[in-house]
């Protein structure tokens, strides 16, 4: 199955539920401040306004822009020419996270979010069943459609997911204090779990298990884009951007874990670019279709943000297989590993 040396023996991917480019690129939208409704802050923009771009966007997300943009890459900011699309129809979040993990677009049975068992072959089940990664493939989702998508009961991935405590005989004092929470605290996501249960779960499981590939999905930022709430969409994303680093500090403590783990961060669909459009997304909302990514790690050149090229959601699942050396080749054929994320020179 290997192709290719690579420094990279362990990759981690991150999702952030329809978080728009024109945030990560752009930063903050003044012009879309004034719609909070029941999630106010007052402090907005103070806290995210910067007359300048480039400190509008590292204030709003201060890992992406100081940490990946000088040590990893960053596509998809159309304004400078680097354009990423989904090659799906839909244009929402299961055909999204289908074309993510499965490495191509499935419209004819691909076509809702209902709790369907996915029935394509998906890369983290490909990768678990390599002898070298079997049993040590996990995922932390605040979704709790995510078994179906990964289809956990043929792939045999471990995914946590919702708003129910984790279980198990060796949870340690932190995982019971947050079983204890999860319960107690007040969601306004209904059954989606919030992004900070998700990351702090799989923190512990992360430290306890040590998987060698493990995905995280986040899903605030959509929530929230959708209920209008901009103030708490913004928020959400710069608490993911917190997790992020927090999580990309622990890999570099950890003996396996440093210098040998590669993050590949990205988002299911886009969302539209106007005053009513950012709530929205779906075949019928301009613009839902033009997505991001970003690749930091030891086999990746430097580069910073991409000023150029075509790229697609497709190329996701393919890349996360190379940076470990696997060749991820279902058929049919899924897109192409991006080469430019490939190279540490």
């Amino acid at each position: 199955m290997g192709f290719a040396q690579r420094k990279t023996e362990n990759v981690i991917l991150i999702t952030l539920d329809g978080f728009r480019w024109q945030e990560v690129f752009k930063g903050a939208d003044s012009a879309f401040f004034r719609q909070q409704k029941n999630l106010k802050d007052d402090a907005l923009k103070a806290k995210f306004w910067r007359d300048n771009v480039q400190e509008r966007r590292s204030a709003l997300l201060p890992f992406f822009w100081n940490v990946i943009a000088r040590q990893g890459q960053l596509y998809g900011n159309r304004d400078a020419g680097s354009k990423v699309n989904v090659t799906n129809n839909q244009w929402f979040s299961y055909p999204g996270y289908n074309e993510i993990l499965t490495g191509r677009a499935d419209n004819e049975r691909i076509n809702s979010n209902d709790k369907m068992y996915n029935p394509n072959v998906n890369v983290l089940e490909f990768i678990n069943a390599q002898p070298a990664f079997k049993g040590k493939v996990a995922a932390f989702t605040s979704w709790d459609v995510f078994p179906y998508i990964i289809n956990d009961q043929r792939s045999g991935v471990y995914v946590s997911t919702g708003w129910k405590p984790v279980e198990g005989k060796s949870l340690n004092e932190k995982e019971k204090m947050m079983n204890e929470l999860i319960t107690a605290l007040p969601n306004p996501l209904g059954d989606v779990r919030l992004d900070a249960f998700t990351f702090y779960y799989g923190m512990e499981y992360l430290k306890k298990s040590k998987p060698r590939v493990m995905y995280f999905a986040f899903d605030e930022t959509d929530d929230f884009a959708h209920g209008g709430e901009y103030a708490a969409y913004l928020n959400a994303a710069n608490y993911t951007d917190r997790f992020i680093s927090e999580l990309w500090t622990y890999l570099q403590s950890d003996p396996q874990y440093k210098g040998k783990t590669s993050l590949v961060i990205t988002v299911d669909h886009g969302r539209g670019p106007d005053a009513e459009g950012w709530k929205h997304h779906g075949q019928k909302v301009a613009e839902a279709d033009q997505i991001w990514f970003a690749v930091m790690g030891p086999d990746t050149k430097p580069v910073g943000e991409v000023k150029e090229g075509q790229y697609y959601q497709n190329q996701m699942a393919a890349t996360v297989a190379s940076l470990l050396g696997l060749q991820f080749n279902p058929t049919p054929a899924p897109g192409t590993a991006v080469g430019s994320a490939l190279t540490s020179k």
